[in-house]
C-alpha cells in the first residue's frame, strides 16, 4: 500500500498526551509528524487525556454561514424566513458528525451560545430572556437539544443494524 506521508499525522490521546511524542519514522525514511489537532472526516480530533472533539471549526463554519444569510437577505426577508433558513442552511455545518461524538456538557453549552449570539443578533437585542422567548415561539430547538435526539436515533440505528460489530 502507498501512503503519502504529508498526510499522516499522530496525536496523542489518554494520560500522557502532554508529553512529547517521539518521532515516527517510516520504513521510506519519511517522518510522521505529531499534532496537537488533526482532522478525520470532517470531525478536528484533539489532543487530551480523553477523547475530545474541538468545536472550533465547526463554529467558524456556522458563523460565517450565518453571517452571509444576514450579510445577504438582510432585513428584507422576514425573521421566520431568515431563521428557516438558518434551520436548514447553518445549523447542519454546527451539527455535522456529533451524533457520534461524546460531548460535554460545557461543548452543548457552547454550541447552544453560538444560536443565541445568532438570535440576539438577528433581533438586535442583549436580554437572553427575550432571546429564549423568541426560540420558545417558533418552536426552534437549541443544538444541544437537537444534538441528544440525533444520538438516540444514532444509538437506535446502530441496534437495530444487522452488523454484528455495530450492535457491540
Amino acid at each position: 500500500m502507498v501512503v503519502n506521508p504529508s498526510k499522516l499525522c499522530c496525536v496523542r490521546i489518554g494520560p500522557r498526551s502532554n508529553a512529547d511524542c517521539t518521532t515516527v519514522c517510516m520504513s521510506s525514511d519519511d517522518n510522521i509528524m505529531s499534532v496537537d489537532e488533526l482532522r478525520y472526516l470532517g470531525m478536528y480530533i484533539v489532543r487530551s487525556r480523553v477523547f475530545k472533539f474541538s468545536l472550533d471549526k465547526a463554529k467558524k463554519s456556522f458563523y460565517w454561514a450565518a453571517n452571509s444569510v444576514v450579510g445577504t437577505i438582510g432585513r428584507i426577508a422576514s425573521e421566520e424566513v431568515t431563521l428557516q433558513i438558518m434551520d436548514s442552511k447553518c445549523i447542519p455545518m454546527l451539527l455535522y458528525g456529533l451524533e457520534a461524538c461524546p460531548l460535554l456538557k460545557s461543548d452543548r453549552s457552547t454550541l447552544d451560545f453560538a444560536i443565541d449570539r445568532f438570535f440576539m443578533k438577528l433581533i438586535q437585542t442583549s436580554s437572553i430572556n427575550i432571546v429564549r422567548n423568541c426560540q420558545s415561539f417558533p418552536n426552534f430547538e437549541l443544538p444541544s437539544v437537537r444534538w441528544e435526539k440525533s444520538v438516540a436515533k444514532f444509538e437506535q440505528k446502530l441496534l437495530n443494524s444487522q452488523n454484528l460489530f455495530c450492535k457491540l
